[in-house]
């Protein structure tokens, strides 16, 4: 598989975001990173927190069937 370029990763992202999102709370999610400090790591890791892989699996699968 081939690597992405940022550009790619930016336009996709954006689209997910819009996509989950709309475009109007797409847009304010990324001022609400943009005006508090953020560290993605700790975000990410306080995200899943308490929970073991099969429930973050089936946690995935269910939004997926929801689309």
């Amino acid at each position: 598989m081939r690597s992405i370029t940022d550009t790619e990763i930016k336009q996709r992202g954006l689209g997910a975001l819009m996509q989950a999102l709309g475009e109007v709370d797409a847009e304010r999610f990324i001022t609400l990173l943009n005006r508090d400090p953020f560290d993605y790591t700790i975000w990410q890791r306080n995200l899943f927190e308490n929970m073991d892989v099969k429930q973050i699996s089936s946690e995935a699968m269910a939004l997926k069937k929801g689309q």
